[in-house]
């Protein structure tokens, strides 16, 4: 096979991602410690002990959500910026990237507001190096169109702009009709861009 996987290997990874997913639902709705194994199991159809054949423990799962989605946020930064030569553009384009992500991964921020304590220890300190780099990649960008502001002040922006965003999925419940509603991103992307170019 081209891939070089097997029916098997295809299986598992896809059962493994729906875990990720339903878990990521789950722990949204009902917080990481009111979800049981057996709850994890049974959204994809499986017992909740076949759980972990995938993960070693619910900790662990959360740990792959929060670890999976920090590490897309940091490589499409920097795959948004590289493709953008302006500072300008470049800025509006982390905008329209990040307003994707909060849009598309509503259940993962609620995850990550409520739910980063429940780690492990070694995933927390990645989870946040993981986060620090995309913050960093933001404010090498704001330091171009800012030439003039510290790179504190600039950080401060970055981080207040993601809360802007981020807080999507509680502001526009019954709002917006689906992910991609182009009202919302509209807005979104217009207030983000208005704030961190003043």
């Amino acid at each position: 096979m081209a891939s070089g996987l097997t029916e098997r290997d295809r299986a598992k990874a896809d059962r493994q991602s729906a875990l990720l997913q339903e878990a990521a639902r789950l722990f949204a709705e009902r917080g990481f410690t009111g979800v049981s194994l057996e709850d994890l199991g049974a959204a994809v159809g499986v017992s909740g002990p076949a759980v972990y054949r995938h993960f070693a423990n619910k900790q662990a799962l959360l740990g792959a959500i929060l670890l999976r989605v920090s590490e897309r946020l940091r490589d499409g930064g920097r795959r948004v910026t590289e493709a953008h030569d302006d500072p300008r553009s470049q800025l509006e384009a982390l905008v329209e990237f990040h307003v994707d992500f909060a849009l598309a991964e509503a259940d993962v921020i609620r995850v990550q507001d409520r739910d980063l304590a429940s780690l492990s220890e070694a995933d927390r300190h990645r989870v946040r190096r993981l986060q620090r780099e995309y913050v960093d990649g933001w404010v090498q960008v704001l330091s171009r169109v800012h030439p003039d502001r510290s790179d504190d002040e600039l950080r401060v922006r970055a981080l207040a702009c993601f809360g802007l965003i981020n807080s999507t999925p509680h502001s526009v419940k019954g709002v917006r009709t689906t992910p991609a509603d182009s009202t919302v991103r509209r807005i979104l992307a217009a207030m983000a861009t208005s704030a961190l170019t003043v």
